[in-house]
């Protein structure tokens, strides 16, 4: 069998119209800049969201350093006044109060960042009481975190050693001592052992049993929530 040749292709003249040609060309063109418009597009998008999250950040930031000076002014303000108010054994107990305070708060802000989200859905699927509000808290984990981990508990930890000093003070009011320094180093070494331990502890629970304690957390906030309520039907 004869091999057929290939058909020769003509040279084009010079200002000479190829209509299939220019439709390749065009076709190409097309989709390249359809291309670069897309790249273009997700560049724009990213830094957009970037620009979102850094000025949600800044908001943020602002927010928790206005909080803590308002909580900690209330709390310090609250306990100088019962504690000076108050006898010896009562103001050592508010301090026990406000050690135990924050090391509550601690032991939620672990257990919100150790839970995972998954047992709650079932839980809210049955309208479990607490379930929803769960489930907001595991979904802003790092700003639950920085609130119960770093604003109350370090707040806490100043205003004990504060209420620390105050109980020092009356100690040496009410009792004669050779050496001051002694007592206020005892009730600043006591303090600083009952929240490091407690934290220890606290955290080692908060690990352990992590649901529970952020479904426990969830079902105070839904009382809270249902308590104007309440208050409307009692009336």
């Amino acid at each position: 069998m004869k091999r057929k040749r290939p058909a020769r292709q003509r040279q084009v003249l010079s200002g000479e119209n190829q209509p299939d040609l220019s439709r390749k060309i065009y076709s190409a063109c097309y989709r390249h800049d359809k291309k670069q418009r897309g790249i273009g597009q997700v560049a724009k998008s990213d830094a957009a969201s970037h620009k979102k999250e850094r000025n949600r950040t800044i908001r943020w930031v602002v927010t928790i350093f206005f909080v803590t000076i308002f909580v900690s002014g209330t709390i310090s303000f609250v306990s100088d006044r019962i504690m000076e108010a108050s006898s010896m054994i009562v103001a050592f107990f508010i301090l026990l109060f406000i050690i135990l305070l924050g090391i509550v708060f601690d032991v939620v802000g672990v257990a919100v960042t150790s839970a995972e989200e998954k047992p709650f859905h079932s839980m809210a699927a049955h309208k479990v009481p607490g379930a929803q509000e769960a489930i907001k808290l595991l979904r802003n984990a790092e700003r639950v975190s920085s609130i119960c981990n770093d604003v109350i508990g370090d707040i806490c930890g100043v205003v004990s050693g504060a209420a620390s000093a105050t109980i020092a003070g009356q100690v040496l009011a009410n009792f004669e001592c050779t050496f001051p320094q002694v007592i206020t180093l005892i009730m600043s070494a006591l303090v600083a052992g009952l929240t490091v331990g407690g934290k220890a502890i606290g955290k080692t629970v908060a690990m352990g049993s992590c649901v529970k304690i952020v479904h426990n957390t969830g079902k105070i906030i839904w009382a809270f929530r249902r308590l104007p309520d309440r208050i409307k039907q009692k009336k």
